[in-house]
């Protein structure tokens, strides 16, 4: 399988990154870039080799077209493994999403795939899968979206488009895609509505805070876990993409 050579732009962080993220990003799309170049000129001149009747030419050109592109897919599933840890660790994203920026559509389909059989392991009920609007890519076309759709519908999942069109809600029960409260799926508002709930904290009355600080605290453990269960084997998956014959 040979990835897409083209991803959601140069803003593929859902955060504000620092530049060194930035870079080491830039650098490894960039290296991958250069490798397919190189494998595209080096299959180029197999042909004319083929074509002139040097057959050993040709197969050494295609070798080394080979070469280039394993190396290309190699830096593409760096890329890929860094802006995911990036983009969905640290409690950057709730439990129940998961963010496919910066991602190229076959590494986005690989890491749907297994999140999802993730999710049904460990028994949620619905993700959020963040696609991102397409503002920055060629066109502005989103290419991620309709591959995440595509997905669902195989796999019997009813999906949703949400009230930000960057994002996918999905019901993984199988049953209909019916968002769940505001409150449910955007932690920040359900923060303020919890610490309105309870008026008399001020007074002494603290057991309330403490229960949410500790929830605070355990999300982002549980996600880091989810990524750390989740790399090996996304990792897995574009290594064994990696080792098709180009």
């Amino acid at each position: 399988m040979s990835h897409e050579m083209s991803h959601l732009g140069p803003r593929a962080f859902n955060h504000e990154q620092s530049s060194d993220a930035e870079a080491e990003y830039d650098r490894l799309r960039d290296l991958a870039r250069q490798e397919a170049s190189k494998r595209g000129e080096c299959f180029h001149k197999s042909q004319e080799a083929y074509s002139s009747g040097d057959g050993a030419g040709a197969k050494q050109y295609s070798e080394e077209g080979k070469a280039h592109g394993r190396k290309m897919e190699e830096y593409n599933k760096q890329a890929s493994e860094f802006i995911f840890r990036e983009n969905n660790s640290n409690g950057r994203v709730a439990a129940d999403t998961i963010d496919l920026h910066g991602q190229f559509v076959e590494e986005a389909e690989e890491i749907l795939e297994e999140r999802i059989k993730y999710a049904k392991a460990h028994g949620q009920t619905h993700l959020h899968v963040i696609v991102g609007k397409g503002n920055h890519s060629a066109g502005h076309i989103q290419k991620i979206k309709p591959r995440v759709e595509k997905i669902c519908e195989e796999l019997g999942l009813q999906h949703t488009t949400e009230e930000n069109s960057g994002r996918i809600y999905v019901n993984l029960t199988g049953g209909e895609a019916v968002m769940p409260p505001v409150s449910e799926h955007y932690p920040q508002q359900q923060h303020q509505q919890q610490h309105q709930q309870y008026p008399g904290q001020q007074q002494g009355y603290s057991g309330g805070q403490q229960q949410h600080q500790q929830q605070q605290q355990q999300q982002p453990d549980e996600l880091e876990q989810a990524v750390n269960d989740l790399l090996p084997k996304i990792m897995k998956k574009l290594e064994k993409a990696c080792c098709v014959v180009m």
